[in-house]
């Protein structure tokens, strides 16, 4: 199986049942995995194995996963927005709640669900394995369901942990895609709140002829420069150089590095002579 999700990755594997005559046989095989995937041991079994198992698994639907779904639904997106509230005091309610709306998506939980594996743990009916046309969204609820048993068999402080290593990356990417992009505002904005202190864009250098110039420009707050950044007029390049200081200022990896942006200046000097 694993071999499976490298050739494809992001894509969905049903583990089928091993016995005929017992369709959901393998589900302690399926608790005890899902359990080492979380790295974290339940108090209350039959949580987990409602968590897991899809209405087409269950005896009724009360005893399938749409309940804890529900449930989950709501602890997961409390506990994104207080990590957003708290990690970028610098962004608006709008842009929060743009971030906030991407890392909690469908698509953004199933892809943290496949590639985390859980969806092997899923406990369905046998005919859902055979059907090439079940719904992705199976993975993204199983998702839901199994942060709500977290929390309801350990807390509110194991699924906050979980969380912040699972959707680590989803987070960086929605903060990357769907901010304001005004980084120079929301620098500024940080700089004088934490560092008494305004934000000034130092020109290092530029490059190409007159009509096609690129700019490398830095930012220094209080002193201290911070990486710089090219772009195609000053314009861009401070605000690139403004996205860089945020990135440091917050330990997170720096977007816009000057030797990636300085080759594209290079070719963009060659292409124009």
């Amino acid at each position: 199986m694993a071999d499976q999700r490298t050739k494809h990755p992001g894509s969905i594997h049903l583990v089928d049942a091993s016995a005929a005559d017992q369709p959901y046989a393998d589900s302690d095989a399926k608790l005890k995995r899902c359990q080492e995937i979380l790295d974290y041991e339940f108090n209350d079994q039959s949580l987990l194995k409602a968590a897991l198992t899809h209405a087409s698994g269950a005896a009724n639907r009360l005893s399938s996963n749409e309940r804890l779904e529900f449930l989950g639904d709501a602890v997961l997106g409390m506990t994104v927005c207080q990590w957003l509230f708290e990690e970028y005091p610098e962004y608006s309610e709008g842009d929060l709640t743009k971030i906030k709306s991407a890392v909690v998506s469908r698509r953004a939980c199933g892809r943290t669900a496949t590639q985390l594996g859980l969806d092997e743990c899923l406990i369905v009916g046998r005919g859902v394995t055979r059907n090439r046309s079940y719904p992705r969204s199976l993975v993204s609820d199983v998702f839901e369901s199994v942060i709500a048993a977290l929390y309801l068999d350990g807390g509110a402080e194991i699924v906050r942990d979980r969380l912040k290593q699972w959707l680590a990356e989803e987070v960086r990417l929605a903060v990357d895609t769907q901010g304001s992009g005004n980084h120079k505002s929301v620098l500024q904005q940080y700089a004088q709140r934490e560092l008494s202190s305004t934000p000034v864009y130092k020109l290092i250098r530029e490059s190409g002829p007159d009509h096609r110039k690129t700019f490398l420009i830095g930012a220094v707050v209080d002193q201290r420069a911070f990486p710089p950044a090219w772009g195609n007029n000053k314009k861009d390049a401070e605000q690139r150089a403004a996205a860089n200081a945020l990135a440091e200022l917050h330990q997170q990896p720096i977007p816009h590095r000057c030797e990636e942006l300085n080759e594209t200046a290079s070719d963009n000097k060659t292409a124009s002579s």
